[in-house]
């Protein structure tokens, strides 16, 4: 996810960081200028010249997490390691917050990796939101309001069956570029895998984890990074156990215009969205509902859209009172629509008649327009609901209770990083593989699988997310051509929530439960 919301930083900080780009690029930043007798540097001067390179420091703290009678006696590290680039010099110094039960050693003691999506976006949601031993306390689906915030002992941590680190993404949060290091060498598919494979080597040496049962666990973009990490670290002698994937985008090709693969994958979400606020007539459960949405979806649905222009009319106009009745939205509507009913339409329209809007990353939470006649909602209220309250917790924990303190700032979006982002792929093997304009990353997931027959794929999917429909997460992992025998190492979860699962305390427990059973799964030799 992209999210906006920084904390401010010392004038003397900000100082330091413009003349270190200046240095770097020549470009001035608005509102400085050179002298007036300054000369432009040669050629030479800015191959010499280079972003500080800092040490690799941490704050070191000693903690107690207790839950269902189990005590974590842990330590908490908050700090940077550096990653090098291929002529082994340092270019990324990456923020990183670990927990790591005391006593125990490495090769009984998993640990996960665990980083947000956008591309360009912190992990400061997964961190203080979902499986650590803290969490958030948000009012949602409502909007949080204003400080003071609070933030609370996580009884549904994985802390008592894993080891946690989570990895701040090179240019968001503390994470830097360093040395010759610049946007360019991370704002991208391919780059940004190398990065956190750079990343996850150097952690696994310097804290002596190469024996520990591994895991990665990515939410939104992060499973982009995830599928196609598991893959590079794999290659480069590093298997895993288990890949947990929340909230999936796999396959951007899916989105490009003139396709159908967008209208069909939503349609099942669209169901359960009108479900829950009582826009449809059933009286079945919700998982039978989107069930029978999914059946509709990539059946007489698909073969309607399939016909497009050459659909007859009486033809036309039966399915537009399907879709109808499967959306809740207006007959007419759908006719107006075409059949197609983008998500951003869908979250204007479904309420409209009670002047409300949906989120995108959450259609549960609702907002309000300035009028009802607009086309789009003019905000998310998912992510305006609830990224006050994620900022200043964390800053709140990670200074009081992790000692940790900074000067910089902590991009929870990384400047320019998702503008400028490099969508080219290289996926390894056959049929799909090869170099790709837009990411497939389920072939490289389904090459990590087939190398390695014992690694466990874990699908989390919330039923009410309109940024990444679980119905096209099911088609993408259920077209990796994989063995027959192989076919059952991914599994799904669902649950009554968005995009942010863990927004739902209830489906946190549920997932809870669900990633124990995973990870026991999933160490089985």
């Amino acid at each position: 996810m992209i999210r906006a919301g920084v904390v401010k930083v010392s004038v003397v900080s900000r100082i330091l960081r413009i003349a270190a780009v200046v240095a770097v690029t020549g470009v001035v930043a608005p509102g400085f200028s050179q002298a007036p007798d300054s000369k432009p540097q040669t050629e030479a001067k800015k191959e010499e010249a280079t972003l500080p390179i800092p040490a690799e420091t941490s704050s070191v703290t000693k903690h107690e997490w207790a839950a269902g009678g189990r005590m974590v006696h842990y330590t908490a590290t908050a700090g940077n390691l550096l990653i090098r680039d291929e002529q082994d010099k340092a270019n990324g110094s990456i923020f990183y917050v670990a927990y790591t039960e005391d006593g125990v050693e490495a090769k009984s003691r998993p640990v996960t990796f665990f980083y947000n999506g956008g591309p360009g976006a912190a992990t400061i949601w997964l961190h203080m939101g979902s499986f650590g031993p803290v969490r958030v306390v948000t009012q949602s689906p409502d909007a949080t309001g204003p400080a003071p915030f609070e933030w609370v002992q996580n009884q549904y941590s994985l802390l008592d069956k894993s080891d946690l680190v989570f990895i701040d993404a090179p240019l968001t949060g503390y994470s830097r570029a360093v040395g010759k290091g610049t946007i360019k060498d991370f704002a991208g598919t391919d780059q940004d895998i190398k990065a956190f494979d750079k990343f996850i080597v150097r952690y696994l040496t310097a804290n002596q984890r190469w024996n520990s049962p591994k895991f990665l666990f990515g939410e939104s973009y992060g499973t982009t990074r995830s599928a196609g990490l598991v893959s590079a670290l794999q290659n480069d002698g590093v298997e895993f156990n288990g890949v947990t994937l929340l909230s999936s985008i796999l396959n951007y090709n899916r989105r490009n215009p003139g396709l159908d693969y967008e209208a069909i994958g939503y349609m099942p979400s669209y169901a359960a969205i009108a479900y829950h606020y009582h826009k449809v007539k059933t009286t079945v459960s919700l998982a039978e509902w989107v069930e029978q949405a999914r059946v509709f979806a990539r059946g007489p649905y698909a073969e309607a859209l399939q016909q497009g222009d050459k659909l007859p009319a009486a033809e036309f106009d039966a399915m537009a009172a399907k879709v109808a009745a499967v959306t809740g939205l207006s007959v007419e509507y759908v006719k107006e629509a075409k059949l197609h009913i983008s998500a951003t339409r869908f979250r204007k329209e479904l309420l409209r008649g009670d002047e409300r809007t949906l989120g995108r990353y959450d259609a549960r939470f609702m907002g309000w327009d300035p009028d009802s006649a607009g086309e789009n909602p003019g905000y998310d209220p998912s992510d305006t609901g609830i990224s006050g309250v994620y900022v200043g917790a964390f800053h709140d924990y990670i200074q009081r209770e992790l000692k940790y303190m900074s000067q910089e700032t902590y991009y929870t979006s990384g400047p320019g990083l998702n503008e400028g982002w490099d969508f080219k792929h290289k996926a390894p093997g056959f049929g799909r593989g090869g170099e790709q304009t837009a990411p497939d990353v389920a072939v490289d997931l389904a090459d990590a699988i087939r190398k390695n027959p014992k690694l466990r794929v874990f699908s989390a999917n919330g039923y009410f997310d309109l940024a990444t429909p679980f119905f096209s997460t099911e088609y993408d992992l259920n077209h990796m051509d994989l063995p027959q025998s192989l076919v059952n190492n991914v599994q799904f979860g669902y649950y009554p929530a968005g995009h942010m699962v863990y927004l739902n305390v209830d489906a946190l427990k549920e997932m809870k439960a669900d990633m124990v059973k995973f990870y026991a799964l999933a160490q089985q030799r």
